[in-house]
């Protein structure tokens, strides 16, 4: 009887711990991957947008609509990455707070159709990352204040990785010659990259994957690349890589490899937010130096 006596009060403990987790909603998989390391054992975590998904296009389901109505703590991107993310919240009728891990980047503006737009995908500059880090952080924080030195500690020790990082892409980014230094992705997500290290960054498509490129856009591409001698076109985990192989085939340029833009792997080095740039960053590099 004893032991039985034990192993219930073990389970009704564990239970407890469960249910005292602070329940933490991310929007898509970079803010997942990015809690994750800060929250740790300490969060229940439910990410909306997944690995190899595209967050411009997404469509809430049922279950997201639960998790979102139950969490005690929303992190978005912010910076208009997310159009559908206050139409969710609000039909949830969602009592938690939401932040925006951006909240504090400086923006770049962005012409699109011939409005200036705020670029949101600021976590492409390792700079930022730390803002986005700092932000969870305080947010863990706040929401659940008896585990603050738990999410102080991992901040301090992810801060560190970043900050490591950010030292190598510098000195690596930074040797590349002025005429090694023109990029085509397939949509326009690594404007923050570009501006950190010198390098250009030209697309088919604007900011959103929604945007559909004109017969006359992708022809001025392709003599883009051709009267620049472009070395390296590159495709992104969330597209359809056929308009870049297109390009790439007629401006006589090679397709470097795969970028992640707006999504982490679903495995792989590429599945962490670290690894997905130390894997954009060397894939860059070796296409860019050939």
């Amino acid at each position: 009887m004893r032991p039985l006596i034990a192993l219930l009060l073990l389970s009704l403990a564990f239970c407890a711990n469960a249910q005292d987790k602070l329940k933490v909603v991310t929007s898509f998989s970079i803010l997942a991957d990015m809690t994750r390391q800060i929250g740790a054992e300490r969060i229940e975590l439910y990410n909306l947008v997944g690995a190899d998904a595209d967050a411009h296009v997404y469509q809430p389901t049922a279950q997201d609509a639960k998790a979102v109505r139950g969490a005690d703590l929303i992190i978005a991107n912010g910076l208009g990455f997310e159009p559908w993310l206050d139409r969710l919240i609000a039909s949830s009728e969602a009592p938690g707070t939401r932040i925006d891990a951006s909240t504090g980047v400086l923006p770049l503006m962005i012409d699109e159709d011939g409005h200036q737009v705020a670029d949101p995908h600021a976590w492409q500059n390792l700079a930022n990352a730390e803002i986005y880090v700092q932000n969870i952080a305080k947010a863990l924080t706040q929401a659940d204040p008896e585990n603050a030195e738990h999410y102080q500690a991992k901040r301090d020790a992810y801060l560190a990785q970043i900050r490591n990082l950010l030292v190598e892409a510098k000195a690596e980014l930074g040797q590349l010659p002025s005429a090694q230094r023109t990029i085509i992705t397939s949509h326009d997500a690594f404007g923050y990259l570009g501006k950190a290290y010198g390098l250009n960054f030209v697309a088919p498509q604007g900011l959103s994957t929604e945007d559909e490129p004109s017969a006359a856009e992708v022809a001025a591409m392709i003599r883009q690349i051709r009267a620049d001698g472009v070395k390296a076109v590159f495709v992104e985990n969330i597209r359809d890589p056929r308009l870049i192989q297109q390009i790439a085939a007629e401006g006589s340029a090679k397709v470097g490899g795969t970028l992640y833009s707006d999504a982490l792997a679903s495995e792989g080095p590429a599945s962490t937010y670290l690894g997905m740039f130390k894997h954009n960053l060397d894939t860059l590099l070796a296409a860019l130096r050939q």
